[in-house]
């Protein structure tokens, strides 16, 4: 999974921290993002275990700190529920301008009732999913209900929340309290996925009760037994994570792709964008790419990767089967390559003589060796099928097929 930390500004120009996280080894076919908790940040354990499971499938997830919280500027007092919905708009916003328009939506606890806020605005979003929402955004009072009077006679409070002091102000309160979720919800018409737990103290099962009622088909229910709010157990958050993945499978868009065959000993195909290429190998499938600073996406080995590969496993098999034949106490073996085009080593005027391909081999060997059965593997590596390929020469006889 590769990631890139991003900031993107908010609607009172403050910078948001954010990290984009993508697949390793395709281009995403879909863009997500994801809205913690409230006054959690974008680096809990469960927002990455789930982030990690869709970008598994092919999906890049823009995860953020809401603003005030985590990384990200600006002062948590002055926020709302609708500066969270803002928020979430701008980070689609920055997706779309810089990437690609989020298609799907997710939420934990109070994030989760801003994305079906956030969605309602965004007409790429084709499908939404929560998890331990509320059934409206005022259920967060719970949290800080002995401090209601002193916030709204003051105008203001310090709350203490999961162990950390906060300020609230009643602005808070009277935006929350003037959401009307199950309008918003009955309105939305999108694929929509509820994951609540039964067990689940801080946002009762009801509430997952009255959001799965607010909303139109298509619509589902995944119960996660045992689990407390916060998915604090990995497991938890991974299974969640790989159900919003296959869920959305469905209403993504996502490229369909013939799978490659082949009744030869190897097939490769690339299409029309970029080097990424599939390779089929018998029962094996695998990428060849090359690096991004000669254009490529990265996604896999280069093709000369591929032979210096070819060259390392079949000197270390040789090897292998050469110390097993003698009994030697080979325990283990690493074959070091690097490819590069150099001169010749007794060239004299390197200036009139073009380099060559060289493959320059380093080779580790561990076991109780003496330094005469040591020689005697040096030799024998130059014995091996690929390394006499390479040295010899051979020819390729192309058609079209």
């Amino acid at each position: 999974m590769g990631f890139e930390k991003v900031s993107f500004t908010n609607s009172e120009g403050k910078q948001l921290a954010a990290r984009l996280e993508v697949p390793n080894n395709q281009v995403a076919h879909s863009y997500a993002i994801f809205a913690h908790c409230f006054t959690c940040n974008k680096n809990f354990s469960a927002v990455r275990n789930i982030s990690r499971a869709l970008v598994n499938k092919g999906i890049a997830v823009l995860r953020f700190d809401f603003t005030g919280l985590g990384d990200s500027e600006g002062s948590f007092e002055d926020t709302n529920f609708s500066s969270n919905v803002s928020d979430l708009i701008h980070a689609a916003n920055f997706l779309e301008e810089n990437y690609k328009a989020p298609s799907l939506l997710i939420g934990h606890s109070l994030g989760g009732a801003a994305v079906i806020f956030a969605a309602s605005q965004l007409e790429s979003v084709v499908a939404v999913s929560t998890i331990g929402a509320p059934s409206s955004p005022a259920h967060v009072k719970h949290l800080f209900k002995s401090n209601v009077e002193e916030i709204n006679a003051l105008g203001k409070a310090k709350v203490n929340i999961g162990g950390r002091d906060f300020t609230i102000k009643k602005d808070f309160i009277d935006d929350i309290e003037s959401k009307p979720m199950k309008e918003v919800l009955k309105n939305l018409r999108k694929p929509y996925l509820v994951i609540h737990s039964p067990q689940d103290t801080i946002v009762g099962i009801e509430n997952a009760k009255e959001l799965y009622q607010y909303a139109h088909h298509p619509k589902s229910f995944i119960s996660i037994d045992k689990a407390d709010h916060l998915l604090t157990d990995n497991e938890d958050s991974t299974y969640v994570g790989n159900v919003i993945a296959g869920w959305a499978e469905r209403y993504l868009d996502i490229p369909k792709r013939a799978p490659l065959e082949t009744a030869h000993q190897v097939a490769v195909s690339i299409g029309n964008e970029g080097f990424t290429s599939e390779i089929v190998s018998g029962n094996h499938f695998l990428i060849a790419d090359e690096p991004t600073d000669f254009g490529g996406n990265d996604f896999g080995p280069s093709p000369y990767d591929y032979v210096s590969s070819g060259l390392g496993a079949c000197t270390a098999m040789t090897l292998r089967m050469y110390a097993t034949r003698k009994k030697w106490d080979l325990q283990r073996i690493i074959v070091h390559v690097d490819y590069g085009k150099e001169h010749a080593p007794d060239s004299e005027n390197t200036a009139m003589i073009k380099k060559i391909d060289t493959f320059k081999r380093k080779i580790e060997l561990f076991g109780n060796l003496d330094e005469k059965q040591r020689q005697r593997l040096l030799e024998i590596a130059n014995k091996c099928p690929v390394h006499k390929t390479l040295t010899i020469g051979s020819t390729v006889l192309t058609e079209l097929k």
